[in-house]
């Protein structure tokens, strides 16, 4: 495993979007390896391949109960509504209140390209939002209703 550097809001790959993954092979299971590792090394709970300049639709996130792996999500219902705070790897020092679904379900395929579906609530389906976010070229700064800093 490697760490990788994750690229700042204002470079342009964080604003295009990602294309889908078709080869799930080892050099996929590496970059997903290396997006965790440069994660929790990172203190963050959730990457995108866009931040490590990687434009493919591949994101981790780990809120505290393990590792989720995310390849071409796709969310397929959502319900709810949350206000709450949100930072970002690629905006570091920048905090806001965002809007986000209180709860989730998500289509995804896993590293060994098995369908996969999600349900996440609260914290978790923020933190997969932002990420899926990342993979159409949306920075959290667009979602953000209040400053907090």
């Amino acid at each position: 495993m490697a760490l990788r550097y994750i690229k700042k809001e204002g470079d342009p790959i964080l604003t295009k979007k990602s294309r889908p993954i078709e080869n799930f092979d080892a050099k996929l299971v590496q970059l997903i390896e290396d997006m965790a590792e440069t994660m929790r090394d990172a203190n963050g709970v959730g990457l995108a391949g866009p931040q490590v300049g990687i434009l493919r639709q591949v994101a981790v996130v780990d809120t505290g109960d393990g590792l989720i792996e995310l390849i071409n999500p796709e969310i397929i219902n959502q319900s709810g509504e949350q206000q709450e705070m949100e930072g970002c790897l690629s905006c570091p020092g920048v905090y806001g209140i965002t809007v986000r679904p209180m709860a989730i379900e998500v289509k995804a395929k896993n590293r060994q390209g098995n369908e996969i579906i999600l349900k996440a609530e609260g914290f978790k389906a923020r933190a997969i939002c932002h990420e899926i976010d990342h993979l159409t070229g949306i920075l959290f700064r667009k979602r953000i209703i209040k400053m907090l800093n």
